[in-house]
């Protein structure tokens, strides 16, 4: 991604900060709006080791870097900004005179930019396990949506490495796509419940801790080595990521953090159209779905950009009739 347009030295509208599904989205809805908008992006989507989107109708097997591409491409056709930029800082500035909100955002660069809002749209990191050898996979021999993933590795031979209680259902997904499927409790707990369901539906169970993810001569996986020397062939390896909000430099815009179920991670809770409890503060996209696959945080991102542009509207019209009633008195 090279740097096309450049940062604007006066007040615009919104700073999206994120560039990917859900902040060019949102920038999209805007621009349409006719509103300044300005996009921050570092160019590091999270799913840059995927081969292709899928799930997302009229863009199968998309590559990323081609989705994006063309996003921000549909931004600038509208008038939005799209500035690869690394965020320093972002905070709330001194209200304008007649009490509406600004915000500065500083670049690592030392440039600036002042805005009326701000969206954050900067996506989670994926945390994976320690275990030796998988994090090389990682979004090829190693996956972790079936949605995402799953149709590319039907039929194959598959192991769920647990991390918790939502690992049980994971095996459960996978075992729609494939016969041949093996669960590696790796020192979690299952329940006997699960363990009814797993014989019924022909999964096997593997107890004890994992030494290490094995390579296949051609790059690929080829198993795991257990603790105790075992090894258990396998060509696919699915994991759950622990989910880290992106915030780097966000801090002192204190948006809240709230724990995902089953130790999964943390997000930031958003509520319609993405408003946070910061006041001109908007969340879209993983930061504030982390489950969400490349079309539901374009459309979160939709739906924050138009009701980013119902706030502003509305705050101008109270302005107009607060200048309005001004010019009356005098």
């Amino acid at each position: 991604m090279t740097t096309i347009d450049q940062l604007p030295d006066s007040l615009v509208d919104v700073a999206v900060i994120g560039g990917g599904a859900a902040g060019l989205n949102a920038a999209l809805m805007l621009g349409r709006s006719r509103r300044s908008v300005v996009v921050l992006d570092t160019g590091a989507p999270r799913n840059a080791p995927a081969d292709g989107i899928h799930g997302l109708l009229g863009n199968e097997g998309v590559a990323p870097t081609d989705y994006l591409a063309r996003g921000r491409e549909e931004v600038r056709s509208y008038g939005g900004l799209v500035v690869t930029a690394e965020v320093g800082a972002a905070r709330p500035g001194a209200p304008a005179a007649d009490g509406d909100l600004r915000f500065e955002v500083d670049l690592a660069d030392g440039r600036r930019l002042t805005a009326r809002r701000v969206l954050v749209a900067t996506g989670v990191r994926d945390e994976l396990p320690e275990i030796p050898g998988l994090a090389q996979h990682w979004g090829h021999g190693v996956i972790h949506c079936p949605y995402c993933h799953g149709w590319e590795v039907r039929d194959r031979s598959i192991g769920i490495i647990a991390r918790g209680p939502a690992s049980a259902h994971q095996a459960l997904l996978f075992r729609q796509l494939a016969d041949d499927l093996v669960y590696f409790t790796a020192g979690s707990a299952l329940d006997a419940e699960s363990r009814d369901r797993f014989a019924a539906r022909g999964i096997r169970i593997v107890d004890g801790e994992l030494a290490e993810v094995l390579a296949a001569g051609s790059g690929g996986v080829a198993g795991v080595r257990l603790a105790d020397g075992e090894v258990v062939e396998r060509s696919v390896l699915v994991v759950a990521t622990t989910l880290h909000p992106r915030l780097q430099g966000l801090g002192d815009l204190a948006l809240p953090l709230e724990d995902l179920p089953g130790g999964m991670g943390r997000r930031v809770p958003a509520g319609m159209g993405g408003t946070t409890s910061v006041p001109g503060v908007w969340a879209a996209g993983n930061i504030a779905e982390p489950m969400a696959q490349v079309g539901a945080s374009a459309a979160g991102g939709a739906m924050a950009g138009a009701h980013l542009n119902a706030a502003l509207a509305l705050a101008e019209a109270d302005a107009a009739v607060v200048a309005s009633a001004g010019l009356s008195a005098a």
